[in-house]
């Protein structure tokens, strides 16, 4: 039977937490993710939902008596809900050779299920407090970043079509820089083609990305070179 008096605080919740998701959601898209606007909008309202019906399901068995062996518990539903949400969080995550990519937005997904769930136990001030410091992070922690330098691994290929390859004149060029250290020098040759191939692995910090076309362009001129490749490496 439709009560009013649980309909209209209901439909409410559920409007506030659509609203609150797909305020994150468009964050999340504007930053070309595949989980954006609508994706948060649903998960949200969906979270909304369940705490709700959490919380709703005592009426369903009210008429028993205290001898019945059903037991309920309103935390149950909203536990799985964010147990579930680690499924949907890893769909949205990118694992590159050297980095992951998607974390935010899987961890953005995983508090929009507890923003939902609070929204719908009735915890308006928390949810809306939540939402507004999860906003002023996203759109306004990236200046942030720039202060911690991070550190990139990269793989630098080099090929020349001769035996006797300048090893020495490529470590010159690359160390010639500052940022840049050599951590590992793999070599192959292969005798038919009579070429050498140097694959070398780089640490350098975020800084040193600027110097990466002025490296390509030192590499390229010198004699026989007939490949120059950047590589994401593996983190060691």
């Amino acid at each position: 039977m439709l009560d009013f008096n649980t309909i209209v605080p209901d439909t409410g919740k559920l409007l506030l937490a659509a609203v609150v998701g797909g305020a994150i959601g468009f964050e999340r898209e504007a930053h070309g993710q595949a989980a954006g606007f609508r994706t948060y909008i649903i998960v949200c309202l969906g979270s909304c939902l369940m705490m709700l019906l959490s919380l709703h399901i005592e009426d369903l068995y009210r008429h028993l008596s205290d001898q019945s062996t059903v037991r309920i518990d309103p935390g149950r539903i909203a536990s799985y809900a964010i147990a579930s949400m680690g499924f949907l969080g890893a769909g949205a995550i990118i694992k590159g050779k050297g980095s992951v990519r998607g974390l935010t937005t899987a961890a953005g997904l995983w508090v929009v299920t507890g923003i939902g769930l609070s929204i719908g136990a009735g915890q308006i001030a928390a949810s809306l407090i939540t939402t507004g410091i999860i906003l002023i992070v996203l759109y306004f922690a990236h200046p942030l970043r720039a202060l911690s330098h991070r550190r990139i691994y990269v793989i630098l290929t080099v090929q020349f079509q001769e035996k006797a390859a300048p090893l020495e004149s490529v470590k010159d060029i690359v160390l010639g820089y500052p940022s840049f250290s050599i951590q590992l020098i793999n070599f192959e040759q292969d005798a038919p083609a009579n070429a050498i191939t140097y694959r070398i692995r780089l640490f350098c910090a975020d800084v040193g990305e600027k110097y990466w076309p002025e490296i390509v362009r030192k590499l390229s001129v010198l004699d026989n070179v007939t490949l120059v490749k950047w590589e994401e490496s593996d983190v060691p």
